[in-house]
């Protein structure tokens, strides 16, 4: 039988291991790379096209929306599915449009990953009901959310202040200087519609409340 080849792209290696396990033990499915960060991700998708790449959001070197669309406009045969600690509420419906397959969050993924893993491979979209009922709303106009006019790295951003960390600590959490900080501090509190500093965060701890 030819097994499908599949990359799996996290920063933490128990993560790889456990899926890599999981997914060998399947008789059609094998792990061909793994790969930590996105850099080496895109180098290896290059170099040995798998079947399909399975990425986490959170790395060192680019947030995982990025990376997902750039995969999916260089090489579009390699289907993306998303498998993040994240709730799928701030990112699931994000991963979608930047080009993922599917969505499905670590704690799900016991039982889950495999069904999710066919799927994509089937050339369907993987998705919860909830996320799928809420991606519907939205797109009959329901349920706003103002979050949706933050780009991948404002949303990132949001949630850093969410957690309690001042502008210099997201500096060195994202690698940016505190003037690019605090630049994308001035067009979140614009995008939402908040004046003083006691407002956003607030805001950002809800946010995380909810995601």
């Amino acid at each position: 039988m030819n097994k499908h080849r599949i990359l799996v792209v996290d920063d933490h290696p128990m993560v790889r291991d456990w899926l890599t396990q999981v997914i060998n033990r399947e008789p059609d499915l094998i792990v061909s790379g793994e790969a930590s960060n996105a850099a080496e991700a895109l180098e290896k998708i290059a170099g040995d096209l798998p079947d399909m790449a399975i990425v986490d959001l959170t790395m060192k070197d680019s947030h995982g929306t990025e990376l997902v669309r750039e995969i999916a406009q260089r090489f579009a045969n390699v289907p993306v599915l998303v498998v993040s600690m994240h709730d799928e509420s701030l990112y699931g419906e994000r991963a979608i449009r930047a080009g993922a397959k599917g969505y499905i969050t670590k704690q799900e993924a016991g039982d889950q990953i495999r069904t999710a893993i066919r799927k994509v491979l089937a050339g369907k979209i993987y998705l919860s009901d909830a996320l799928a009922s809420r991606m519907i709303s939205r797109a009959a106009g329901q349920f706003p959310s103002a979050t949706n006019d933050l780009s991948d790295r404002q949303l990132v951003v949001l949630r850093l202040i969410g957690r309690g960390l001042s502008t210099s600590q997201i500096a060195g959490e994202l690698s940016l200087s505190v003037k690019t900080v605090e630049g994308y501090i001035a067009r979140i509190k614009r995008k939402l519609g908040l004046t003083t500093a006691g407002e956003l965060l607030r805001y950002a701890i809800e946010c995380c409340r909810e995601g």
